[in-house]
């Protein structure tokens, strides 16, 4: 799915409205006849504008996507990639933000890294605990409404994280063009998950 300014599509919608904007999304899946649209790694997005979230001020303006949606109706399972333990989660929560976030610590080959879940539902948060382990295959969230994720059109923010420098129960999906070149060496394309 394309939300870049290239999308004319955009222009026409008040991405404010969130209905609007969970209209917009699900009439792109029913058309395409399909139950999940993605996309988004590294794409400059123009449904940001949408929220003072991603205003840096008046000389920095978050836009560049730092991990993969799949967008798909509230309540769609999520299964862990890869076994893992819980690094950390919280709710996020304000409009524009991830809402509920879960994010997974892996180890592969001796390297560290971690997954992020975000836009999730809020029951996913209970009675988890840092440390807990998920084992690949796993289900272990859910896609949240959004009266609950965020405020956007159920989605699920899926980033790999190589560096979380200090980070815990959030991290950056969404950088300004002046810090791509140091987000892009830290957050690899996580399609390799799909």
């Amino acid at each position: 799915m394309d939300f870049s300014a290239a999308n004319p599509a955009l222009a026409t919608l008040d991405l404010k409205d969130t209905e609007a904007f969970n209209r917009f999304v699900f009439d792109q899946l029913e058309s395409a006849n399909v139950k999940f649209g993605f996309g988004g790694y590294f794409e400059k997005r123009a449904i940001y504008q949408r929220s003072q979230v991603f205003g840096l001020g008046a000389e920095k303006f978050r836009n560049i996507h730092l991990g993969i949606d799949i967008w798909a109706e509230a309540g769609t399972p999520v299964f862990a990639p890869l076994d893992g333990k819980v690094h950390s989660f919280q709710d996020n929560a304000g409009f524009g933000n991830y809402g509920p976030t879960i994010i997974l610590e892996h180890e592969y080959g001796g390297e560290v890294f971690f997954t992020l879940y975000g836009h999730l539902s809020l029951t996913d948060l209970e009675g988890l605990k840092s440390g807990q382990f998920i084992a690949a295959g796993q289900k272990f969230c859910h896609l949240g409404s959004f009266s609950e994720n965020g405020d956007w059109p159920p989605h699920l923010h899926l980033q790999l994280i190589l560096d979380m420098g200090g980070n815990w129960g959030d991290f950056p999906g969404v950088c300004a063009a002046e810090d791509e070149a140091k987000f892009r060496s830290i957050c690899a394309d996580p399609s390799v998950f799909l």
